[in-house]
């Protein structure tokens, strides 16, 4: 059972940095949509607005905020965490020099003096990358002191058909690498979608986790945070760690959250995403989904457009095979209008790295000549000066090809995808090098190919 967590990437941040640790799904109709995620301080008040008990906390945007908030929690003990959608927050850095997005503080005036120098900056973690994501609010919370820590989570899971909590006694760590080297130390329990979790079932898990002296209480626990996840439409709830404070005998705290929610739900839970943070997202990826588009940001050279998951994680794979990286993961789903399809363009070409275009689209529901429209309509309006391969099939594909040919663009078409693939590489790999000289390139199109 370890690949159901590995694949899906709950028991880590969720949605790094690449496209494989994104893509959770497949369809060539409906647009692919990236999760909700909130932010930390989001999660402790729907954990608290569901009787699930965590440290007393605060938000600060200032350091005056900070050293309030620490002041009216009247505590030495107190705990500052950098309110940004990224793992590995503790080992970051800011680009000011700050070193560590989680910080142990003793006094008001710590709070305002460190939260000052992590507001409006740049967190770097592991899976930021060395861009880093902005911090705008901080997080200033009680400290606990965890005598046991726990795992628990509630998620979606189509191995399960449904619903499952997945529990386990060592929390606190990295899930991922208990469940690789320990498998027998992650619990399982399916739950049935449509009588819901039972209270048999929720004291089970807190037995076999060790919290059989505390059953009661961890089994409310439990049914109070899956009456949310039903509650709020959630794909996950994860609580990592569940701890006992050695302060306070008996007593237990979710001591971190992640959520992840359903973006078809948003229409049920318009108040919820409206807590959603751009800030903490690609521009270019916020832009794109203003269009129904479905863009992920990668390293490479060659900028991708594709209709469908499938075939964009196809489409990329074979630029990997002939030499190449993509520039991106960009899927114009299956009802794309060429207004659509130019704004594709617009944020391609936005990307200095990206050196040629490949156009790969299979027109079923899409077809290829309101394609043909868009990219012709594209090239003109962005002068778009890199080449573009484009290989189109399916509804109305003689149509496109003829659009294409009377267009006098630049626009390359090949029918076969291991040729358009192998001509982007290459193509690709001409424009580098004349950038890295400074010398102009200019492209005909191949005769065969008028």
């Amino acid at each position: 059972m370890v690949s159901l967590i590995s694949k899906a990437g709950v028991l880590a941040e969720i949605l790094g940095p690449k496209a494989g640790q994104k893509i959770l799904g497949v369809s060539s109709v409906l647009p692919q949509r990236r999760h909700l995620n909130v932010q930390e301080h989001v999660s402790y008040t729907l954990l608290n607005g569901n009787c699930i008990p965590t440290p007393k906390f605060g938000v600060a945007k200032s350091g005056q905020e900070a050293k309030a908030i620490a002041t009216e929690l009247n505590t030495k003990n107190l705990v500052l965490k950098a309110q940004v959608l990224a793992g590995g927050r503790g080992k970051g850095h800011f680009k000011n020099g700050l070193k560590g997005g989680v910080r142990l503080i003793n006094n008001p005036k710590e709070a305002e003096e460190i939260t000052s120098k992590m507001v409006n900056q740049l967190l770097v973690t592991k899976q930021t990358g060395a861009a880093g994501r902005i911090c705008n609010s901080v997080m200033v919370a009680e400290r606990k002191f965890p005598r046991r820590e726990f795992y628990f989570a509630v998620m979606m899971e189509r191995a399960f058909n449904g619903p499952v909590i997945i529990a386990s006694s060592q929390g606190g760590v990295n899930i991922e690498e208990v469940a690789a080297e320990n498998p027998d130390a992650i619990i399982y329990e399916p739950i049935d979608i449509s009588k819901g979790l039972s209270k048999e079932q929720a004291c089970k898990v807190a037995e076999k986790v060790g919290l059989g002296e505390q059953a009661e209480e961890t089994a409310t626990m439990l049914l109070n945070m899956y009456d949310l996840f039903v509650k709020k439409d959630a794909l996950l709830i994860e609580i990592n760690p569940y701890a006992e404070d050695a302060l306070e005998d008996s007593s237990f705290f979710a001591l971190d959250a992640k959520f992840r929610f359903d973006d078809n739900a948003e229409f049920r839970q318009k108040e919820l995403f409206a807590l959603r943070d751009w800030t903490q997202e690609d521009p270019k990826e916020v832009e794109a989904a203003k269009f129904d588009l479905n863009y992920i940001t990668l390293d490479g050279s060659i900028g991708c457009m594709v209709n469908g998951a499938g075939l964009a994680m196809a489409t990329m794979d074979i630029i990997k095979l002939y030499g190449g990286d993509p520039a991106n993961f960009l899927d114009v789903g299956g009802g794309a209008t060429a207004q659509a399809v130019k704004e594709a363009f617009k944020i391609i070409t936005a990307d200095p790295k990206v050196h040629c275009i490949l156009v790969n689209i299979f027109g079923g529901i899409m077809r290829c000549d309101v394609i043909a429209e868009g990219i012709i309509a594209a090239a003109k309006d962005l002068n778009i000066n890199i080449p573009i391969v484009c290989r189109l099939q399916g509804t109305n594909v003689n149509e496109a090809r003829e659009l294409i040919r009377k267009s006098g663009m630049r626009i390359i078409p090949r029918h076969d995808l291991d040729e358009a693939a192998n001509l982007s590489v290459n193509l690709a790999k001409i424009i580098a090098l004349a950038r890295q000289v400074n010398m102009g390139v200019q492209f005909e199109i191949p005769d065969e190919a008028k």
